[in-house]
């Protein structure tokens, strides 16, 4: 990121430290998925807009995405993570273990499913898994398993002390073409995301984004200059001392 583009994010989530609780909160391990089509030669990229009606940023055009529940460190997969993707999701984890990267992953790829009804992974390999009861269960029942083998890292983000919810999210990356199965129905008017828009990476600052997905494009777009090099630091977004800090992992 530029050090305008630094000084932007800085900025903008400034603005939204304002909304503060009395309760201290720990961080939840949380995941969303940026997907991508690149099949028109023009990348493009999935945002679903959120239920007006949400006291969450309502309206706002959001990642899929969502929290790390127990069932993601339950689910089989297909293929594994990256060995250095896995690295670079438990560089500087409060509690970093072998199955951390997987079940956020996992996490990213639920999430997706639940909210937009794409299931990503293999198809016509999940008739013998065991899949945990709920989302993961109606995932395998389409005979889908999740593969993670084409799913990557691109950035970290803490949500700031103080404030109603806080979230340790790992932004992750992964290609439409992952995608093996459309369940129909999911988006409609009382859903948690009423639609769903591929916008070009380069038009997506024309969306009501909130400040941290503004941020998150802009990150993308570096990684993709410079060719989604496996081996790259990743940055990572937290307050310290009232101050916005981008580290790498």
């Amino acid at each position: 990121m530029t050090g305008e583009g630094e000084q932007a994010f800085a900025e903008a989530l400034a603005a939204e430290t304002r909304e503060r609780t009395s309760r201290p909160l720990r961080p939840r391990d949380a995941a969303t998925l940026i997907l991508l089509d690149r099949s028109a030669g023009t990348t493009k990229v999935l945002f679903g807009r959120r239920h007006a009606n949400h006291k969450f940023m309502p309206g706002k055009f959001v990642f899929p995405g969502g929290r790390v529940e127990a069932s993601d460190r339950r689910m089989r997969i297909a293929t594994p993570l990256s060995s250095i993707v896995e690295e670079k999701l438990n560089a500087r984890a409060r509690r970093p273990s072998a199955h951390l990267g997987r079940a956020i992953a996992l996490a990213a790829i639920r999430e997706t499913y639940e909210e937009t009804g794409l299931a990503l992974g293999l198809a016509g390999v999940a008739a013998s898994l065991a899949a945990p009861a709920g989302a993961w269960s109606r995932f395998a029942a389409g005979n889908v398993a999740p593969a993670l083998a084409g799913v990557d890292f691109l950035a970290r983000a803490i949500t700031p002390p103080g404030r109603p919810r806080r979230f340790d999210t790992r932004f992750l990356v992964a290609d439409a073409t992952l995608i093996a199965r459309r369940e129909e129905g999911i988006i409609n008017p009382e859903a948690e995301l009423v639609e769903l828009v591929w916008m070009a990476l380069a038009e997506a600052s024309a969306l009501d984004l909130p400040s941290i997905t503004r941020v998150i494009l802009d990150e993308l777009a570096d990684a993709m200059r410079t060719g989604m090099d496996p081996a790259r630091p990743r940055p990572f977004f937290y307050l310290r001392n009232k101050v916005w800090r981008r580290d790498e992992l």
